[in-house]
């Protein structure tokens, strides 16, 4: 009979990377002027992407853009309507194409929150369809920098 054998401790440090565990009050909400505020959870480095917790109040929009790269969305709490109609509830979970174009608003009663993988940027357009704002990870690290900087608030350094 086979046996496993397990890794000892002093063992298991050359084996396992280390964790990097956040908690929830580890950073702050950063409010952005489209009424939006994000909570930043990682920045990859080289601009790949970022992972972040967005919040919207009920009512408010993000408007038409473009992703550079996939996305990959789980909503926490709160409902969305997508472009498209479809209504994303609790729960549900939504995957981005890289190059999709949508836009949508937050619904209901209760503020929404969405856990958001992003690989590469995210493109505002107009109605022409030109890029009027782009965030990228370094843009949504700079602006996290600035928020903790100007309320004296602990930055956190978030790239891997």
């Amino acid at each position: 009979m086979n046996q496993i054998t397990m890794p000892t401790l002093s063992r298991a440090t050359e084996v396992f990377l280390p964790a990097h565990v956040l908690a929830q009050d580890g950073v702050p909400w950063v409010p952005l002027p489209s009424g939006k505020s994000f909570k930043p959870l990682r920045f990859l480095r080289g601009d790949r992407g970022f992972v972040e917790l967005l919040r919207l109040a009920p009512g408010e929009a993000i408007p038409l853009h473009r992703h550079t790269g996939e996305v990959h969305a789980f909503n926490l709490e709160g409902s969305r309507q997508l472009c498209t109609g479809e209504v994303i509830w609790p729960g549900d979970y939504v995957y981005e194409p890289t190059g999709n174009i949508d836009s949508w608003t937050a619904i209901g009663e209760v503020p929404l929150i969405v856990l958001v993988i992003v690989m590469g940027a995210v493109e505002y357009l107009d109605a022409d369809g030109n890029v009027t704002r782009r965030y990228t990870a370094r843009t949504l690290e700079d602006l996290y920098r600035e928020h903790c900087v100007a309320r004296n608030i602990a930055f956190r350094d978030l790239v891997s």
